[in-house]
């Protein structure tokens, strides 16, 4: 029987349409770190969450290895659904939101990971369970150190089990065409973790790793301690961000500027939105009935997808200037 992290035909010769399409969605990226992704063991990416699917494509596009990822069981119900997800190498996971007793039906989950990491598939897994659009991180979930320490129990003798710590930073959790940040952190090595902390049982080890991934994780985006200071707080961050998300600081063009060169493209700009129908009237129509507007850069991603590969990527020059002339708006705005 096929395993989800085993190769697939079709998605290997799609896999590189894909991530290109999904770089072609923001308008500066950038992969920091890539250097710290070890290539001696088994790897386990541990990523923030806070723009849903958008965060599994920023992982799965860090280099052109296939990686086996997780979602919320719930989606799996639906069977041509689950077939779906299954080839798209995702599997399902229980939260504690879902109940204690669907959390126990985890055990199946943990050896499917484990077995990924075996093969030498890299895994990832966003610890916090559930995405939130700010500049924070939420209590880790202990799913990721059982998966890490029972695939050390099994063939830690045999090769190193790693926890990657991924930092996701994006310039606009609401639109795609902004900047987008993938810093990737120093590894925990789990088996030496395990070595160097005899005295510890298995909860301390747990909560061990737990603390030092958070603080990891921390170290890699613009952390943001508290809510209720929040705004202040991620202000004066962005007004003076550190490395590398410094790389990205906005350019303040003058509205001198900017205002008649957009009337200068306007003609261009309603061509472009002529041909893109479709996909810009698509968008509004998302934005309206997905409740959740974190979830708006992820439909919208795969709706532009299929839209631009059905029609043979002759949309795309428009669609990207559309962007850009609409993001240059949304700069207007802000400074006004």
């Amino acid at each position: 029987m096929a395993q989800v992290q085993d190769k697939n035909r079709l998605y290997t010769f799609l896999r590189p349409y894909v991530d290109w399409m999904f770089r072609r969605s923001y308008r500066r990226i950038q992969y920091v770190g890539k250097e710290n992704i070890p290539t001696d063991g088994a790897c386990i990416f541990s990523p923030n969450h806070s723009n849903a699917l958008c965060d599994a494509m920023a992982i799965l596009t860090i280099n052109s290895s296939r990686k086996v990822f997780v979602a919320r069981a719930d989606i799996f119900k639906n069977s041509r659904q689950a077939k779906l997800l299954k080839w798209l190498k995702i599997m399902p996971i229980n939260r504690i939101r879902d109940g204690v007793d669907e959390v126990m039906h985890n055990d199946e989950t943990i050896n499917n990971a484990v077995a990924t990491l075996r093969d030498g598939v890299p895994f990832c897994i966003l610890p916090e369970g559930t995405h939130r659009p700010m500049h924070s991180l939420l209590p880790l979930r202990k799913g990721i150190f059982r998966i890490a320490l029972r695939a050390n129990e099994l063939f830690g003798h045999v090769k190193p089990v790693y926890i990657v710590p991924v930092g996701l930073e994006y310039g606009d959790y609401y639109h795609l065409w902004d900047d987008l940040t993938v810093n990737i952190g120093k590894p925990i090595n789990v088996t030496q973790f395990v070595k160097e902390h005899p005295d510890l049982d298995y909860p301390q080890l747990i909560m061990a790793l737990r603390e030092e991934l958070t603080l990891r994780m921390r170290e890699l985006i613009m952390w943001v301690p508290d809510d209720e200071n929040y705004e202040q707080n991620i202000t004066q961050l962005q007004a003076n961000p550190p490395a590398p998300f410094n790389k990205f600081t906005k350019r303040n063009l003058s509205r001198g500027f900017v205002i008649p060169l957009l009337i200068l493209l306007s003609p261009l700009f309603i061509v472009s939105l002529a041909l893109t129908v479709p996909l810009w009237a698509g968008v509004l129509i998302i934005r309206r009935k997905v409740a959740d507007s974190a979830f708006h850069n992820s439909i919208q991603f795969v709706w532009q997808l299929i839209f631009i590969t059905l029609t043979w990527c002759i949309s795309l020059p428009f669609w990207l200037f559309v962007q850009e002339y609409m993001y240059q708006i949304r700069q207007l705005k802000t400074k006004s």
